[in-house]
């Protein structure tokens, strides 16, 4: 399916205008302008007879994808829908649904979201037309621009996954093959020779992927450990136009290094409601409208929210703490909501008076004035996200983010990963409890005396970055966290062990 071809239509709205909307709200932080009406749950009657719907936590086969978005994306429906059968025929109504992705609901009621046929080619156009305008906004290394030559992807996460099945998606969408890792079908972990093995399967010069953050800290500590495997490591990722980092945070030291390597890592922001990462390194997407809404974020006033966006810009501030409001995004790439769920659409999803589609985020965020790397979006705000509704922790009365103390504690050079929790406590309320990962073998020690020497460390670090009440109660040091079948370490799982452990020493 190799055929130089793009089937992604051009968009309707002046890309431009659309994303000078993202600059207006950069200015100043301000109320939603003029009038917004909840949009209605989308009915089973839009579903495309392609769609693909997608269950939390159950594999779906690559293979499959593929065939039914190449019906659904392009228009090319079996025969039995054009003789008749299927009402809609060849032409595709605006909003029809050719995806639906499922969670579990571990981090709140299950959903399915609706993405449509126009939200999937709106996202992949965006993204090819960001790369297009800042071709290295990831790497120190300058990279020149070929942007008729089509985009291959490389599929590293499970396609179960809103980002795995991005990936098929936008394959289709520019009439590629992609090429899919073995620790996608074959039941294998992720590990630098099954991604050596994919990579080399690549033809075309363009080429993208989608990593989690741990997958690239495997790569890059595996190439420190050998010189061997490393050179093959870094030419390897050195090929590839586009990185792109979600999932969970990246920390900045992550950032720098695959930055100093030359590589073009963006980190994206996004969800399966905004069709995957609308927001790459801090930088909205053209044809993405960025707001961010004033409200009572809840986060502690003054050092740990500073701290944060600080260390979320790899240290870089913006000159005092910053003012935190509710993320709202707009735009084409938005789904449709939640099927079969009214009340969960109408709380996020909302037309404006000019037509515009808004999804109101469960994050928080800050705007700084200017992104970098970015000449044609001059004076367009930076994106730092603070942390989500549910990220707050009081502890003895005191608001913390578990997004900062994560990020100061993956700013320490000796941490790999953090993960930051709330456990209850009678005496607190709730206490601050992380689950770190070192750099390298350090994080397979677990003697106590070597275990207790670093977190005794760490936590004098957190004191010193955000004072006692954002310094962890309960620190534990793991080898890897456990993950969740689409790669991300798996919260719920980190946090049964940390509530188990912590309330065991408590008594």
């Amino acid at each position: 399916m190799q055929n130089n071809r793009s089937v992604v239509p051009e968009d309707p709205c002046d890309p431009r205008k659309s994303r000078m909307d993202s600059g207006e709200a950069g200015s100043a932080i301000s109320a939603f302008p003029g009038s917004l009406t909840p949009l209605p749950a989308p009915r089973q009657d839009a579903l495309h007879p392609h769609a693909v719907i997608l269950s939390a936590d159950e594999p779906a086969n690559p293979q499959e994808i593929l065939r039914a978005f190449e019906r659904s994306l392009t228009g090319d429906l079996p025969n039995s829908a054009l003789d008749g059968q299927d009402p809609r025929g060849r032409i595709e109504a605006p909003e029809s649904i050719a995806l639906v992705v499922g969670t579990s609901g571990s981090t709140g009621a299950p959903k399915q979201t609706a993405l449509s046929v126009r939200a999937l080619r709106a996202s992949a156009r965006a993204t090819e037309r960001f790369f297009a305008d800042h071709p290295s906004i990831g790497s120190s290394k300058p990279r020149r621009v070929v942007s008729e030559d089509p985009a291959q992807w490389l599929l590293a996460l499970p396609a179960h996954y809103v980002a795995g099945a991005q990936v098929l998606a936008r394959s289709v969408l520019a009439g590629t093959t992609p090429v899919v890792a073995a620790s996608v079908t074959d039941g294998v972990s992720f590990t630098p020779e099954v991604f050596l093995n994919a990579a080399e399967q690549l033809s075309c010069a363009r080429r993208f992927v989608s990593l989690v953050p741990t997958q690239v800290h495997k790569l890059l500590e595996a190439a420190e450990a050998s010189p061997a495997l490393g050179s093959e490591i870094y030419d390897a990722l050195g090929q590839f136009t586009g990185i792109l980092l979600g999932g969970a945070p990246a920390s900045a030291s992550l950032l720098a290094a695959a930055c100093e390597l030359g590589l073009n890592v963006v980190t994206t922001y996004g969800s399966a409601e905004t069709a995957g990462g609308c927001v790459y390194s801090g930088v909205a997407l053209p044809g993405v409208r960025l707001r961010v809404v004033p409200e009572d974020a809840g986060l502690l006033d003054g050092s740990v929210a500073g701290d944060a966006a600080a260390a979320g810009r790899g240290g870089v501030s913006a000159g005092g703490p910053p003012n935190i409001g509710r993320i709202w995004l707009g735009g084409e790439h938005l789904a449709s909501g939640y099927m079969g769920d009214s009340a969960r659409t109408a709380s996020h999803f909302f037309v404006d008076a000019d037509g515009c589609r808004w999804y109101r985020t469960d994050d928080y965020g800050s705007l700084t004035p200017t992104a970098p790397n970015a000449p044609e979006n001059e004076g367009a705000p930076m994106l730092n996200i603070v942390g989500r509704s549910d990220d707050v922790i009081i502890t003895g009365g005191v608001k913390v983010s578990a997004r900062a103390v994560a990020a100061v504690l993956e700013s320490h050079p000796a941490v790999r990963e953090a993960a930051v929790m709330g456990i209850p406590d009678a005496r607190w309320g709730s206490a601050v409890a992380a689950a770190i990962t070192l750099r390298g073998a350090s994080g397979a020690q677990s003697a106590p005396t070597a275990s207790g020497a670093t977190c005794d460390m760490l936590r004098e670090f957190c004191t010193d970055k955000l004072g006692a009440a954002g310094t962890p109660k309960y620190l534990r040091i793991l080898a890897d966290f456990p993950t969740a079948s689409t790669g991300k370490p798996d919260r719920q799982a980190i946090y049964s062990m940390l509530y188990r452990e912590y309330t065991n020493t408590r008594g």
